[in-house]
């Protein structure tokens, strides 16, 4: 009998597709798996982190929740690509506006991901490295967008290790560079992608603006980013991109 590759964080149970979707919420890979994927297995359950495959118009597309934080995504994108071979990982998830125009459920794409955090330092690199996404990627969101008559938001965003800040003024201090909104992953899944050689990107549903104070519920977020998800998987059911 083959052995079975495994690590820690991730057991088999099932195949793992070379293209996986990562929403932060494992709730809401469940919900999408359950939602849009036909022939459904679970593949994970480790820690809670559930992991399903499925197809998609006939592709083999897997979805994986990734937790919370540069530390947890890093984690699993690594094993993800050194250990069961993914070759495309698009991070699916909610984002804070930080620009006032930029409405509740409108979608933003992360061209680039600036950071505060320190996980860049351990990769002893000579300079500032600028963590970005897959131009093949974004260009295939972008198509999809416009064929769907969606507008989408592109450019810089924020992942902080932060989320309640000692200091009033941070988030108006990276608003002022053209940082479109915060999250917190994609930094570090795009440098984690970038050393291995892959494609990576992070989309996202604004949940809330932080200089409105408009938000969405822990229900909606978790349910009702449904544009989002339905144009992340017509990209991932591709078979190539352009």
């Amino acid at each position: 009998m083959t052995e079975v590759a495994q690590t820690p964080h991730i057991r088999p149970t099932a195949p793992i597709a070379s293209t996986v979707l990562l929403p932060g919420d494992p709730l809401r890979a469940q919900f999408i798996a359950h939602t849009y994927l036909d022939d459904v297995q679970q593949f994970n359950a480790v820690r809670n982190m559930v992991g399903f495959t499925g197809t998609y118009r006939g592709r083999e597309i897997s979805v994986m929740g990734s937790g919370m934080g540069i530390p947890s995504i890093s984690l699993y994108a690594w094993e993800l690509i050194h250990v069961f071979g993914a070759k495309r990982l698009i991070r699916i998830g909610s984002c804070g506006a930080m620009q006032p125009d930029l409405d509740l459920y409108d979608i933003v794409i992360a061209q680039s991901a600036s950071t505060d955090s320190h996980f860049l330092h351990h990769y002893n690199l000579p300079g500032t490295y600028a963590p970005t996404g897959s131009y093949r990627l974004l260009r295939a969101f972008d198509h999809a967008a416009s064929e769907r008559h969606i507008d989408v938001h592109v450019g810089n965003i924020l992942s902080t290790d932060v989320f309640y800040n000692a200091a009033d003024d941070v988030n108006e201090r990276w608003a002022a560079m053209g940082v479109l909104a915060v999250e917190m992953e994609s930094a570090g899944l795009y440098a984690v992608a970038a050393e291995a050689g892959i494609e990576a990107l992070g989309v996202f549903t604004v949940s809330d603006n932080l200089v409105t104070g408009a938000k969405t519920t822990a229900h909606e977020r978790e349910q009702a980013f449904t544009q989002m998800a339905e144009l992340a998987l017509s990209v991932a059911g591709k078979d190539e991109l352009a």
